[in-house]
């Protein structure tokens, strides 16, 4: 009789064009999936996959071993969780992906709270500069930050969030604080390449303006982490465009000082990105996006607002 530990393998296998792409993907060797296969071959006394060159093809009888085993799996871990749910427990695995520097300061924090809340849940996070946002591809939440062009996504906003362009007073000192947006040409200034955004295009509502205005820069140093970023602007390098999350405290502090304070750029909002369908939206998936929401419902970044 196949255990359900054969029946991930096999499903595992299915999903793979070679014996060597299931090795890599289970990290075995090459000739332990070999026997693996044969020994749930000699099982069931049935050929299930045959070599081709250098992949392999299911027969007849592994195509119908692959699908009704991922049934029988499925049915099985939604047993588990319906059994948890009862007792308003948490089970499965939540996989979560969110920016790398607000993610790391943030969301790991949160993320091993709530795995401490529910002992049950597996907790996956992957923290990414250019986030794949398209959640057919596993993940249960995607953190985004700032405006989303794709309305095929449920957004849930989990905490408000201003962006400001803001220098070192060093750099200040040296060349001036610009009163205007004119006054911003021929400055330093330090572009962040996150999300796929043009990163050269700033955008600025002037005080009493009804309409934003771009401009367009010619960075100085550019990169795609922010913290490099921020690095180089507190060092004296130049003006950068940050959110408020990440420099809420260096501006307190004054180790960062706002540029053009009185012209408004475009709120970044930090919303959680899930699946339109409510049947998509597991219950352990709804249960974190509420606690990442209770969290935030006074941020840290805003104490001294």
């Amino acid at each position: 009789m196949l255990s359900t530990d054969d029946l991930r393998f096999f499903c595992a296998l299915a999903g793979q064009p070679s014996l060597s792409a299931t090795a890599r993907l289970l990290d075995v060797t090459p000739s332990s999936v070999t026997q693996r296969l044969q020994a749930v071959e000699d099982k069931l006394r049935l050929k299930l996959a045959d070599r081709q060159g250098r992949g392999i093809v299911l027969t007849e009888q592994g195509q119908l071993l692959a699908e009704r085993a991922q049934a029988i799996l499925s049915d099985m871990e939604a047993l588990q969780l319906a059994l948890h749910e009862q007792r308003d427990e948490l089970a499965g695995r939540l996989r979560v992906l969110a920016p790398i520097g607000f993610g790391s300061v943030h969301i790991a924090p949160l993320a091993a709270r709530f795995r401490a809340l529910h002992p049950a849940l597996a907790f996956e996070l992957e923290l990414s500069d250019r986030p794949n946002l398209r959640l057919h591809e596993g993940w249960d939440v995607v953190v985004h930050i700032g405006a989303l062009r794709d309305s095929s996504l449920r957004q849930q906003v989990l905490a408000r969030n201003r962006r400001f362009l803001c220098a070192a007073p060093s750099y200040l000192a040296r060349h001036g604080k610009p009163s205007t947006l004119d006054e911003l040409d021929g400055h330093a200034c330090l572009a962040l390449r996150e999300n796929e955004e043009d990163a050269t295009r700033w955008k600025l509502l002037p005080p009493g303006a009804s309409q934003y205005r771009t401009l367009r820069i010619e960075p100085a140093l550019a990169c795609n982490d922010g913290r490099v970023i921020k690095q180089w602007a507190l060092e004296g390098h130049g003006i950068m465009q940050r959110s408020e999350w990440d420099v809420a405290g260096e501006l307190r502090s004054g180790a960062l000082c706002r540029v053009l304070p009185d012209h408004a750029l475009p709120e970044a909002d930090i919303v959680a990105l899930l699946p339109a369908s409510s049947r998509q939206r597991t219950w352990r998936t709804r249960r974190f996006v509420d606690f990442l929401k209770q969290q935030f419902a006074r941020p840290s970044w805003l104490e001294a607002r």
